[in-house]
C-alpha cells in the first residue's frame, strides 16, 4: 500500500521508539516525513536509516523557537503539512502521585499536554490538513501505580483529543492512541530483567513492540479512518479485557 504517497506528517520525539516505527511505517508506505529530537546525533542517524523522504529538526519539544524552526523548515522544503503525530512525552518521576515534587508535576504536564496542544495549535496555523495522532496511554484509562501522574498526564491528553477533535471538525479528524507497556528505552523500567513476568497479565503473551503502535496510527492518519474522530485506540495485548484477581 502507498496510503502516504505526496503527502507530509511532522513526527515529534521520532529519533527511536514509537515515534521513529512511525516514520518508517508511512515512508514505507510512500510519504514525506519530518521527525524531531532533542539530540543531533540519534535524529541525524534516524534520518539517514530513514532515507531521502526523511529530514528531521533538533530541539526541546516543549521550546517555541524550537516550533517555530520546525515549522519554518516544513514551509521551506515541503510547502505543505497534511499529518501531526505527537509522540513526545516524558516521566521523569516514580512512585505515588501524593509524593510527586510539583515541579516535576507541571513538567509533565507542560511536555504531554501543553506541549501537544502547543504542536497542534502551531500545525493548524501552518495549514495542516488532514489528520492528527497522540500517543497517550494506557495509564491515562486505568490507575497506574508507580507512574501515577504520567497517567494523569496522558488522561487529560485523551481528554484533549476529544475537545480538538470537536472544534477542528469538519477540517481536521484528531484521534489518539493509548499503548499499554511497549520494548522502548523510555518504558525500559517497566519491564527490563522481568519480561517474562511483566508479559502476564495479556491475553496475547507479549509486550508491545513499536511496529504494534506504527500499524494503527498509520490507519488513524489514512484516508481509511475517514469517518473517525475524537476516539482512543487502547493498543495493550488484550490486557484491558482480562479482570483484575
Amino acid at each position: 500500500m502507498q496510503r502516504f504517497e505526496g503527502t507530509v506528517t511532522l513526527i515529534t520525539g521520532a529519533s527511536r521508539g514509537i515515534g521513529f516505527a512511525i516514520a518508517r511505517r508511512l515512508v514505507a508506505e510512500g510519504g514525506s516525513v519530518i521527525i524531531t529530537g532533542r539530540n543531533q546525533g540519534p535524529l541525524d542517524d534516524a534520518v539517514a536509516e530513514l532515507g531521502a523522504r526523511a529530514t528531521g529538526v533538533a530541539g526541546h519539544a516543549d521550546d517555541p523557537d524550537h516550533r517555530a524552526a520546525v515549522f519554518a523548515h516544513i514551509a521551506a522544503t515541503h510547502g505543505r503539512l497534511d499529518h501531526l503525530v505527537n509522540n513526545t512525552g516524558i516521566n521523569p518521576v516514580y512512585g505515588p502521585v501524593l509524593g510527586i515534587d510539583v515541579d516535576a508535576a507541571r513538567k509533565i504536564l507542560e511536555v504531554n499536554v501543553l506541549g501537544s496542544l502547543e504542536w497542534t495549535r502551531d500545525a493548524v496555523a501552518a495549514g495542516l490538513s488532514a489528520s492528527v495522532v497522540n500517543i497517550a496511554s494506557i495509564a491515562g484509562v486505568a490507575a497506574s501505580p508507580g507512574i501515577a501522574f504520567y497517567g494523569i498526564s496522558k488522561a487529560a491528553l485523551i481528554n484533549l483529543t476529544m475537545q480538538l477533535a470537536d472544534e477542528l471538525a469538519p477540517a481536521l479528524r484528531v484521534n489518539a492512541v493509548a499503548p499499554a507497556v511497549v520494548k522502548t528505552r523510555f518504558a525500559r523500567a517497566l519491564y527490563e530483567g522481568r519480561e517474562q513476568e511483566a508479559a502476564a497479565p495479556y491475553p496475547l503473551a507479549r509486550l508491545g513492540e513499536p511496529d504494534d503502535v506504527a500499524g494503527p496510527v498509520a490507519f488513524l492518519l489514512s484516508a481509511d479512518a475517514a469517518w473517525i474522530t475524537g476516539q482512543t485506540l487502547l493498543i495493550d495485548g488484550g490486557a484491558s479485557v482480562r479482570p483484575i484477581g
